[in-house]
């Protein structure tokens, strides 16, 4: 468990990272550059284990400063906030940085701003050394001092360009894919989620966004989603963006006055509930200037507004425009491929003669064929057939009555069978209800021959008693 003086870092690495587990930290904070070659297995295991350690670190915003959530900053304080104290400072972290650097997980800071062509050509080359050499420093290796190396966490840049280019799908208006710089930050700096972009981040993203996906173009004082041609910011784009960042501004200097507004109301009330008059004629006055401000305000926005609708209006035409020209020029084009009307009706006409000459040749073979053919042999070759056909057909209603024929005897058979099933049981249940009456009778007739015996006895003793 975490204890309470290790740092944020430390205690998000302990609590979230499975690999970061009290039985692992004593093999991921050694030197463990040794087993490259006596288990290279567990080797790749630590430097994955750090290296996705960091990467999710930064993500959730808990590497210490200057680093970012797509940046590392390899200093003093990130070896201070991953010190421990059991284990101490890891000693390999200078390795980790290498190793991913080597395989492009991490990147130099200062080669990726500076590099002109996409990081994803093979041909992209950099320096890992002097990120090793700082590592190699700090560990009292080389010469003293040491300063801040900076990496460019690529897993997580991927991410936000994802996240970032599925937000932007939707985006297809020229006006509409044009933000104010500062704008675009607002508007998009949730894109690794909960934890903001840094100050340090957009660098970073734009340059990947522009250079490596070429998503967009930007300066300082414009960010433009491109489309199909498009590259650069233009004069427009930048009067676009200016409009845009005029308007928001305006916005917003209007909702602080509306709110001036109504505390001053307040303020008002309170002091004529005071009997303060010389209060509330100054509240009011400053109330008063107020509203002339937000009226002015409105008035100014409004006219932008109206501005900015016929530049959205503008543009929209422009983009219809170039629509049709690329239409006019494909249709041209077809147009030139098919040669005109009397092309067309010469092509027609060939196909019409070749068509007729097809059919002259068919014809023509036909009759050959007809020539060759003795009749007779035909006709006789046909009755034979449909004889043959004939009889096969007799065959086979012959074939289909006779097993017609026998599923119905058998039929017939199975019925008598239980016809006489049937009767044998009523025969035997006939003897037996016949048994069952002779037997009844004869205990009937033992009964009554019972009961006269009895009558008998009782009178029989009356008698010996008479007088």
């Amino acid at each position: 468990m975490p204890s309470d003086n290790e740092s944020p870092l430390l205690t998000y690495l302990l609590t979230n990272e499975p690999a970061f587990r009290k039985a692992r930290l004593g093999a991921l904070y050694s030197d463990f550059l040794l087993l490259k070659t006596i288990n290279p297995d567990g080797y790749t295991a630590n430097l994955q284990t750090w290296t996705l350690a960091l990467r999710h670190a930064s993500l959730a915003g808990f590497t210490p400063p200057p680093s970012t959530l797509l940046t590392l900053s390899i200093s003093p304080s990130l070896l201070s906030a991953l010190n421990t104290r059991e284990n101490g400072r890891p000693l390999s972290l200078d390795t980790v940085v290498h190793e991913a650097v080597a395989r492009r997980d991490m990147l130099g800071y200062k080669e990726f701003m500076a590099a002109k062509e996409s990081i994803y050509i093979k041909r992209w080359e950099f320096s890992a050394w002097s990120v090793l050499g700082w590592g190699l420093r700090q560990l009292g290796i080389g010469r003293a001092g040491g300063s801040v190396e900076r990496v460019v966490l690529v897993g997580n840049l991927e991410d936000a360009a994802a996240a970032f280019k599925e937000r932007t799908a939707v985006v297809k208006g020229r006006v509409d894919r044009i933000y104010a710089r500062r704008g675009f930050e607002n508007q998009f700096c949730d894109l690794l989620g909960e934890a903001p972009l840094q100050e340090g981040d957009w660098g970073v993203l734009l340059r990947f966004l522009d250079r490596d996906m070429g998503l967009l173009s930007y300066d300082e004082q414009t960010v433009k989603l491109r489309s199909a041609g498009e590259k650069g910011i233009t004069q427009e784009d930048a009067t676009i963006s200016s409009l845009k960042t005029l308007i928001q501004e305006i916005e917003a200097q209007s909702v602080v006055l509306e709110n001036r507004i109504d505390v001053l109301v307040t303020q008002a009330r309170e002091a004529v509930e005071r009997k303060n008059r010389i209060s509330a004629l100054s509240a009011l006055k400053i109330k008063k200037i107020t509203e002339d401000t937000l009226a002015k305000r409105q008035a100014t926005l409004a006219q932008l507004e109206e501005v900015f609708v016929k530049i959205e209006q503008a543009s929209d035409q422009i983009e219809l425009v170039r629509i049709m020209e690329g239409s006019t020029k494909v249709l041209t084009g077809l147009n030139k491929q098919v040669g005109g009307v009397k092309r067309v009706d010469d092509v027609v006409d060939q196909l019409r003669e070749q068509m007729c000459q097809v059919n002259e040749v068919g014809e023509v073979l036909a009759d050959q064929g007809r020539e060759g053919v003795n009749e007779t042999e035909v006709d006789d070759e046909l009755e034979e057939m449909e004889r043959l056909e004939g009889e096969k057909q007799e065959a086979e209603e012959r074939k289909a009555k006779e097993e017609q024929d026998r599923k119905e005897a058998e039929a017939t058979r199975k019925r008598l069978v239980e016809l006489e099933e049937v009767e044998r049981a009523a025969a035997q249940d006939k003897a037996q209800l016949e048994n069952d009456a002779k037997q009844a009778d004869q205990l009937e007739k033992s009964l009554n021959k019972s009961v006269e015996d009895l009558k008998r006895m009782q009178m029989e003793p009356q008698q010996q008693h008479a007088p």
